[in-house]
């Protein structure tokens, strides 16, 4: 068995009480679930799932992603015209919105540091080397129109990270895709900011339907060792078209 939270910020939650699932486990048994019983998410439970999420890593520990909890009705019917009329915002008592920041290495980072010094992680020494190198990688991104994309990678696992932590927690989830991010940025409020980014949406609650495991393709066909794909299968993987 494995405890619920790691050492670290969010240890300090107190985790709701039961069984808990190995990290494999967790991977092994989480389903995408569209259709959920009305059930609210005790104030508990979200706090330990967002304080998970908040854990997840991001390039160059800037934190560049944020969590917007949708549970009003307004909000979530809004979510459903914007992702098409899918079912999991009108059914799941939340919605995380995971808005990815990519102006965000702009911003004061004393806080970031401060936190990373007092935990006995960095030393001022390794700070200032830090600060000047992510600088220096974040202007060389921008010159390539990267921002963006480095950004919604880190919103990305700390989706990820939720998906498996909701498992554990005894929730179902659901990452959306198939939504206008201009109607997602008018409901959370930032319609305005094309500094912004949506990365992801998950549906969170308690699942109304079972579902199946559909299996998985033999790990071979998709992991490689040193170069990728074998040169007898590369016609039979992508056929060329004509």
């Amino acid at each position: 068995m494995t405890q619920l939270l790691p050492p670290g910020p969010a240890a300090g939650l107190v985790p709701p009480t039961g069984p808990t699932l190995s990290v494999a486990d967790a991977i092994r048994t989480r389903r995408t679930v569209r259709h959920y019983r009305p059930d609210p998410i005790p104030a508990a439970t979200l706090d330990v799932l967002l304080a998970l999420a908040m854990e997840a890593p991001t390039s160059w520990n800037l934190q560049d992603r944020s969590i917007v909890v949708v549970s009003d009705e307004a909000g979530r019917e809004s979510l459903v015209r914007a992702t098409g009329g899918q079912p999991q915002p009108a059914e799941a008592p939340i919605i995380l919105v995971f808005v990815a920041e990519p102006q965000a290495w702009r911003a004061d980072r004393a806080d970031i540091y401060d936190q990373a010094r007092r935990a006995g992680a960095w030393s001022d020494d390794f700070i200032a080397m830090f600060a000047a190198a992510s600088d220096a990688f974040q202007h060389d991104l921008e010159r390539r129109g990267l921002l963006r994309e480095y950004a919604i990678k880190d919103a990305m696992i700390a989706a990820t990270y939720v998906l498996l932590a909701a498992t554990e927690l005894g929730l179902a989830s659901s990452p959306m895709n198939g939504w206008d991010e201009a109607a997602v940025k008018e409901t959370i409020g930032i319609a305005d900011r094309d500094d912004l980014a949506i990365a992801l949406l998950v549906a969170v609650g308690y699942p109304a339907e079972e579902r199946r495991h559909p299996g998985r393709r033999p790990v071979d066909h998709n992991v490689f060792h040193q170069r990728y794909g074998r040169a007898d299968e590369s016609e039979a993987r992508f056929p060329s078209r004509t």
